[in-house]
């Protein structure tokens, strides 16, 4: 199968009539009176073959909503499989549609919609083809850039289930999404069927991509779209109860609170941002984490507000070298709540350029010695054709009451695409405060090669000694690092191999200080065993170095000497079928560390009962065993949510953290409205050492008024 090629087209229909949005498409005399597409391609199980299953996809548009129906049609409707109601739940492991718009037809960027035959509402944004970074630390989570979730869009999408299988309608506001007048839009499709463990495109996508690779997507023709107008005004108002035990004398306090959003697009693919005394009352806690290491913890934004855009303001090398790490406005460095009294983001499209400019105001505090202070980021990128770009970034962190107060980074970045199987990315930034110091660059080149079941990657990275992003994130300070990667995806041909695909790999990466002493190597093979039954195995080895420069206090009482240590672990990761309603999931790393050896093993046990309950259960073990003394370090974490509708929902998050002997409970309940706006009530109860730390009940409720429809 070629993919180099023409890739295909559909019309969408201009509406005089309107359908009935409440999922029946069948008998709907709109959509039947307009041609469906379908033919759909397997990427999995069977790669180049046809979908199992017909999908018929009709595409219309009226002055101010597009709209899109499905047919999925199932010969086995009863066994269709729903693992959450929630919104934004997990798609992957579902019977489900999702639908990528690249409403600019730059290849680059684009919004994903999807849902499941329970109608669960699924948003994302993606830019540069989704390719973000996962973080290469083995102790942290989370990912940057490429791909947003927590984009959340006001829309409305109907199902319904019969014996032919599931359908479902779209209504999308034309002001939900940014796209530019007078041309095609690009667009792709995906379907999973869980029964055979299929996943179909509309557009077919060779292996190792999605259907965020948007300059392989199809073309959607015959839109003749205007401006609608968009002006949306988002207020909140809040009421916290809490009491802080950590003070000389602990009152139950009660604090109210109001403030809210404005959203004005200039253009259809211009947005103007405003927030006022903004808050985050409903956001999920952080997750535990243990630092078995002498570097810096990533923990992942989850705030909505900074979420959005995302990926525009993303420069660097994401959970490495991020110039622009979005937690550092409100959020002090002992993960202190900081007040944002409010700010501007302007972010958006002209022509082929993209535009970020974002201002934030934060009030100080007192008791953690931290100041009123201002940031600013400016962001510019100019897209190329054939999947390249070039741009730059600025970003301030200026201290209101000080003018000697300051941070900044300055930075340019760009790639060039090298037709569609390679590419040569790379940025170089540079620090400025009042200290003047000396090396304060780094940079990062960066050559990829994906294609023909083939992915390679070369990289070199330096961060000088003086480099110092305060409004950014550094995994660890002044170093110099070669990394490379040969991934293989390998696929039976035989029909009846239980094997669905292998991928053996090695992996490198070394970090040397400025000295030529080197402060870690990791050399990585290893083979992922991925069964069409949904078992996956995982079996590695890894030959590691840790060049330690000083002694340091790895655990309470336990001394890491200065010295170099070179050790051999093995490495095993297992999980079963995620679509089953229990799933197992177990990590296992053994062998040396620090002169020494290490057991590093977690699991997480999931649960579902029907498609409104789930838990999951994870529990990490950490045992260090060296020659300055033994320690183990272990979390425990269990997640909950029992969906009564997709937009009314309980959720729950407990941990307990055995190195700070820390219990924390975090519950939510959500009934949701338009674009994640609604009522949420949040309980946090903290514990440490038995005793009550912080404990707050908090009701909030935010609403969206569209001031032009």
């Amino acid at each position: 199968m070629t993919f180099e090629g023409e890739r295909p087209e559909m019309k969408a229909v201009k509406l005089s009539d309107l359908p009935d949005i409440d999922g029946e498409v069948l008998n709907d005399p709109v959509w039947q009176s307009m041609p469906f597409y379908g033919n759909l391609i397997q990427t999995q199980p069977r790669f180049g073959f046809p979908a199992s299953e017909r999908t018929d996809i009709r595409i219309a548009y009226s002055d101010d909503t597009f709209y899109l129906s499905v047919v999925c049609y199932d010969s086995r409707p009863s066994e269709l499989v729903i693992s959450d109601a929630r919104r934004d739940a997990d798609l992957d492991n579902t019977d489900a549609f999702l639908f990528i718009l690249d409403t600019y037809k730059d290849g680059q960027n684009g919004f994903i919609f999807g849902t499941n035959s329970q109608g669960v509402e699924y948003d994302a944004q993606v830019d540069n083809e989704g390719q973000g970074n996962f973080n290469a630390n083995r102790q942290q989570g989370g990912t940057i850039g490429g791909f947003n979730l927590n984009w959340d869009a006001s829309w409305v999408v109907r199902t319904q289930v019969g014996d032919y299988g599931w359908s479902a309608e779209f209504a999308i506001p034309l002001r939900t999404i940014r796209f530019q007048s007078g041309k095609d839009w690009g667009i792709n499709f995906r379907r999973n069927i869980r029964k055979t463990n299929e996943i179909v495109y509309w557009a077919p996508i060779p292996l190792g991509f999605t259907f965020n690779r948007l300059s392989l997507a199809g073309t959607l023709t015959d839109l003749d779209l205007r401006s609608p107008g968009n002006l949306k005004l988002i207020p909140y108002v809040l009421g916290r109860l809490e009491k802080d035990y950590e003070q000389a004398d602990p009152k139950l306090e009660f604090t109210p609170d109001a403030g809210g959003d404005i959203k004005y697009s200039i253009t259809p693919s211009l947005t103007l941002d405003f927030t006022y005394n903004t808050d985050f009352a409903q956001v999920e806690v952080d997750d535990q984490q243990v630092n078995l290491d002498r570097f810096n913890l990533f923990f992942p934004e989850k705030r909505a507000f900074f979420l959005e855009n995302a990926g525009l303001f993303t420069v660097g090398s994401p959970g490495e070298v991020d110039l622009f790490f979005s937690r550092r406005i409100g959020i002090g460095t002992e993960g202190n709540i900081v007040p944002i009294i409010g700010g501007a983001r302007l972010s958006g499209k002209l022509n082929r350029t993209n535009i970020g400019l974002l201002s934030m105001f934060t009030d100080d505090v007192a008791d953690a010695g931290i100041e009123k202070n201002n940031f600013s980021v400016a962001r510019v990128n100019h897209e190329f054709k054939g999947r390249s770009a070039l741009g730059a970034v600025f970003v301030n962190r200026a201290g209101l009451d000080n003018s000697d107060d300051f941070n900044r980074t300055a930075a340019i970045d760009g790639k060039l695409g090298l037709g569609n199987k390679a590419r040569l990315s790379g940025f170089y930034a540079r620090t400025y405060d009042p200290n003047d110091t000396t090396q304060a660059h780094a940079y990062k080149l960066q050559a990829d090669y994906l294609w023909n079941n083939l992915e390679m990657r070369l990289a070199y990275t330096e961060v000088g000694q003086g480099f110092n992003p305060e409004v950014g994130f550094l995994l660890r300070s002044a170093f110099r690092k070669p990394e490379a990667l040969i991934l293989y995806r390998y696929r039976p041909k035989r029909e009846n191999s239980r094997i669905l695909e292998l991928r053996p790999h090695i992996s490198y990466r070394g970090y040397w200080n400025f000295e030529g002493f080197q402060e870690t190597g990791f050399l990585h093979l290893d083979n992922h065993w991925e069964f069409k039954s949904g078992l996956e195995f995982h079996t590695g080895m890894n030959l590691t170095t840790e060049g330690v420069v000083n002694d340091f206090e790895i655990s309470d009482g336990v001394i890491v000497p200065a010295g170099t240590y070179d050790h051999t672990e093995a490495q095993l990761i297992f999980f079963t079928n995620r679509s089953k309603p229990l799933s197992i999931n177990v990590r296992s790393v053994m062998g040396g560390s620090f002169g020494g050896s290490r057991y590093l093993n977690s699991g997480t046990l999931t649960y579902r009962q029907g498609d409104n309950f789930n838990i999951a259960l994870s529990y990490q073990n950490n045992r260090f065993d060296l020659p300055g003394g033994s320690f183990t370090a272990n979390i425990l974490r269990t997640q909950l949510s029992y969906a009564f509708t997709p937009s009314i929902y309980l959720q729950g998050l407990i941990q307990n953290n055995t190195v700070d002997e820390l219990w924390a409970v975090n519950l939510r309940f959500s009934w949701l409205q338009r674009a994640n706006t609604g009522l949420f009530v949040v309980y946090n109860y903290n514990l440490r050492q038995g005793d009550p730390l912080n404990n707050s009940f908090i009701i909030k409720y935010t609403r969206m008024f569209d001031l032009v429809n």
